[in-house]
């Protein structure tokens, strides 16, 4: 069932472990078959130098397990909320990568400091409030992407494709798992530039928006002209 998907969502998660976004088993990629309502995600603890596409967990919408001999990832159930919530995303990965992770446990936003994060993500990749403990203890997982969700309410989720989680850590979302991928080490680099920007100077004022809207707009939407048409 769903082997080729499988074979993508293994790959992406090695592909983690290779682009150095995660350590022994911190992270994990999913991705979900729209017509079939069926999520493929990476086994709960396996090492990613171990991982093999039998291994991966199908699960339905629901979070049951629909094939495989393994429990699936203990995220499982935030990444279930934000496919039912982001219509449009096909792939989800959660990282507890360096640079990213550092904003994360600050609690701030990662603005849009230059045009290396605004060819990327159309304004400052929000972190998330911190949860209550009451939710920490109820639903955690899915409390989660709750607030995630929050974040969102008022910015677009496929323009700005990731989000830190208050003291925890890292999602990133694409249309499938190769562009989640580069969603991720593209988040991962911004991370970092931002850092430094602001250590040299802690006054670094956000890129204008003209200047945002030309980087972003150049690279996504109806009118982007960057890169090649190849349906020339």
């Amino acid at each position: 069932m769903l082997e080729e998907l499988k074979e993508r969502v293994c790959k992406a998660n090695i592909e983690l472990f290779n682009k150095g976004l995660v350590i022994y088993t911190w992270g994990n990629v999913s991705a979900i078959d729209r017509q079939k309502l069926l999520i493929v995600i990476k086994p709960s603890g396996i090492p990613y130098t171990e991982l093999t596409p039998d291994q991966m967990v199908v699960v339905d919408l629901n979070g049951r397990i629909v094939e495989g001999s393994l429990n699936p990832s203990s995220d499982t159930a935030t990444h279930l909320e934000l496919y039912n919530n982001f219509d449009e995303v096909g792939s989800i990965i959660h990282t507890h990568s360096t640079w990213a992770t550092i904003w994360a446990q600050v609690g701030k936003d990662i603005p849009p400091l230059g045009t290396t994060h605004a060819d990327h993500f159309y304004g400052s990749i929000p972190c998330t409030r911190d949860l209550t403990e009451n939710e920490v203890l109820n639903d955690y997982e899915r409390n989660t992407a709750k607030v995630i969700l929050e974040c969102f309410k008022d910015k677009e989720y496929t323009n700005i494709p990731g989000v830190l989680v208050n003291k925890h850590g890292v999602f990133v979302w694409g249309k499938n798992p190769e562009e989640a991928i580069y969603n991720a080490v593209v988040m991962e680099e911004i991370a970092k530039m931002a850092y430094y920007t602001l250590l040299m100077n802690g006054n670094n004022k956000k890129i204008e928006k003209y200047i945002l809207d030309k980087h972003y707009l150049r690279k996504h939407g109806q009118n982007a002209y960057y890169g090649q048409n190849i349906h020339k």
